[in-house]
């Protein structure tokens, strides 16, 4: 449970707030001294499921949460929702590939203009912190969604740099998240109970393997110690995705495995810092924090002096991060909660 005093009596806002992230935040925070909670989202369903699971789940603790319907390419319906706001976690956004390959101004509505509303409602209501969720996809960006979120962060970077006063404005990228929505174990899980084989597109496609609790410890990390412009990247175990649907079998069943290629954008893998980064980034021992490139348009002040050399640094990618074995990737996955619900529910029919 978070503790943190800096969140005694605040009001946080929690953008896309009734998604995966959202609701393991809530979990983290609700039960803890923070003042009041603002899920904005622009699903009235998800918001009234919310609400019922909070009213039986944290009964004593629910009226804290308020929900705000809006949509962040709306910037008057997130100025609203926005006055009053101390702090705010921005986790909206269009996260499917394939969704975003064939439907891209709507990945840039969202993750861009949407990231922009955000940022200017926040400096305007006298925000004192955002932290904004972006991806290892941004990085090196081959599809529409990480094209769209590498935009998002030069927007943050841009408004952090910019004057944004006295609203300190970082961001954090993480790899694929397990279990949230869309995410590939669910699809695994659900195709042993139907009795089919799990589809895999590339059997040496590597990914990096975090769960929702570290995902929040990565933007309370960042909150805590995020300065303007700041670039926060947790440390992370990779596994391949044919030992992950070995290790998904190993616990729900084997009933194969089809090889059907990769999608629409799909790298064999990813990059959580490039090589410009990782040169002016700092180990914080579990963490990267990225500086800012504080250069301004100025560039006559290079003319006779350049910047460090970057040769010298490699990329952080899930090819070249520790990888996990079978029974490691087991351990890792059973670290979620829904693997775990979902074998309680298999036992018990």
């Amino acid at each position: 449970m978070i503790t943190c005093d800096s969140f005694a009596e605040k009001t946080l806002m929690i953008t896309g707030g009734t998604g995966s992230f959202g609701s393991t935040v809530l979990a983290h925070f609700v039960g803890s001294n923070i003042g009041e909670i603002r899920v904005f989202s622009r699903d009235e369903k998800k918001q009234d499921d919310m609400r019922h699971h909070l009213q039986e789940t944290y009964p004593e603790f629910a009226p804290k949460v308020r929900f705000f319907i809006g949509d962040v390419r709306d910037v008057q319906s997130v100025r609203d929702a926005m006055v009053g706001v101390d702090y705010v976690f921005h986790a909206a956004a269009l996260k499917q590939v394939p969704s975003c390959e064939f439907f891209p101004m709507e990945a840039v509505k969202t993750n861009i203009v949407g990231t922009d509303n955000v940022l200017h409602a926040a400096i305007d209501a006298g925000v004192s912190k955002v932290v904004c969720l972006s991806t290892d996809k941004a990085a090196y960006p081959i599809n529409a969604m990480g094209k769209s979120k590498a935009m998002m962060e030069s927007i943050v970077y841009a408004n952090a740099r910019n004057g944004a006063g006295r609203t300190t404005i970082c961001c954090t990228r993480y790899g694929n998240v397990m279990c949230s929505r869309g995410s590939v174990i669910p699809l695994f899980i659900e195709q042993i109970k139907h009795g089919s084989p799990i589809t895999i597109t590339d059997p040496n496609m590597t990914r990096f393997l975090m769960n929702l609790d570290e995902a929040v410890d990565l933007v309370c990390f960042a909150f805590e110690n995020g300065n303007p412009g700041d670039l926060f990247v947790q440390k992370s175990d990779a596994s391949d995705i044919a030992t992950l649907a070995s290790a998904v079998q190993r616990l729900f069943g084997d009933t194969g495995v089809r090889i059907i290629g990769t999608r629409h954008g799909e790298k064999l893998y990813e990059t959580l810092l490039t090589t410009e980064e990782r040169a002016r980034s700092q180990d914080l021992g579990d963490y990267f924090r990225v500086l800012p490139d504080t250069r301004d348009l100025n560039y006559d002040g290079f003319i006779k002096q350049g910047v460090a050399q970057v040769g010298c640094a490699e990329p952080y990618t899930s090819d070249n991060t520790r990888r996990l074995n079978l029974d490691e990737t087991i351990e890792k996955i059973m670290t979620t909660d829904y693997v775990r619900e979902k074998l309680v529910d298999q036992a018990s029919r």
